[in-house]
């Protein structure tokens, strides 16, 4: 069996110059971890925890620990604004959070949505559409690895959590078959508080997917809070392990789906953009007629992106 926690960052703001501190990004998404590795994997990110909270060590009660929470919009703010130490500490945080992820068999899959300034983001119909999404990766996963599964998300309202089910009951129970059908149960609910995966679930996608998607597609928006050179660390240090990460796997038509899936309508940038800056290659050019031997200059083009989809 394997477990899914899923959490988001961002909201349904509109980009506007207006609102400088709009999320310019939504990010659905987390982690799935097989049932065995669970408890280690639970003790491991407590430890993490009391590294980076030493507080957290004189704890007297277990409640304690699992309680407090180290929120990845405070590891932003100290990448933008945290003196060297500041800094440092978040980057070894975020260092050691995907450290813990690689060594307990875990797999990233998550939806990203770049949105366009000034156009209205209908967040009740892109976040639902995100968890039937992330449930047909997961179901890939279970089917690969012969296993079942449940997803647990962190719980928002009532009336924000309901959609989010129902998306995926009908899906299971509909007439003509189960398509989910490694999915044992529709999405259950928890309070991050009372749940520390779905803590570790919010610093993989608050501490990392989203300042990273900030950085690699609206490095140009720069009156926006978010948009900040200071996350260009995270995607040249973590970018390569955030991809070794994913779950990807090919459809019936052989196209590749899953793992981190980027939606930019705003410049129609590729996905492999997570994982790192594009790098530029040399492309042998002809000698000049007349000049056997002359240097011509190197003429940059894309790097291949290994067959990850572009985003519609």
């Amino acid at each position: 069996m394997h477990l899914c926690y899923i959490d988001e960052a961002g909201n349904g703001q509109t980009l506007d110059p207006a609102r400088p501190d709009a999320p310019p990004v939504l990010v659905v998404g987390g982690f799935t971890v097989p049932r065995a590795q669970l408890k280690s994997l639970t003790w491991a990110f407590l430890d993490v925890k009391k590294r980076y909270r030493p507080q957290l060590r004189n704890a007297e009660q277990l409640s304690e620990v699992i309680q407090h929470e180290i929120k990845g919009a405070d590891v932003r703010k100290n990448l933008r604004a945290g003196n060297h130490n500041w800094q440092r500490a978040a980057m070894e945080l975020v260092a050691s959070v995907l450290g813990i992820l690689e060594a307990h068999e875990t797999r990233i899959l998550a939806r990203v949505w770049i949105k366009e300034e000034g156009l209205a983001f209908d967040e009740s119909g892109v976040y639902p559409a995100s968890v039937a999404a992330l449930n047909e990766t997961f179901q890939a996963q279970l089917a690969h690895e012969h296993s079942r599964g449940m997803m647990v998300l962190d719980s928002r309202t009532k009336v924000k959590n309901a959609p989010n089910v129902h998306c995926v009951t009908t899906r299971k129970y509909r007439t003509g078959g189960d398509s989910l059908r490694g999915v044992i149960e529709s999405p259950v609910f928890g309070h991050s508080d009372t749940h520390a995966l779905l803590q570790l679930a919010d610093l993989v996608v608050s501490s990392l997917l989203f300042p990273i998607a900030c950085n690699a597609y609206l490095n140009d928006v720069t009156w926006n809070v978010h948009c900040d050179d200071a996350y260009q660390p995270l995607r040249e240090q973590f970018g390569e392990r955030l991809k070794k990460l994913q779950f990807r796997y090919q459809d019936p038509l052989g196209k590749w789906r899953g793992g981190i899936v980027v939606s930019d309508r705003r410049t129609r940038q590729s996905s492999s953009l997570m994982f790192g800056p594009t790098k530029a290659i040399t492309v042998p050019a002809p000698a000049i007629p007349g000049q056997p031997g002359a240097p011509v200059p190197e003429r940059p083009e894309t790097e291949p992106d290994g067959g990850l989809p572009l985003v519609p």
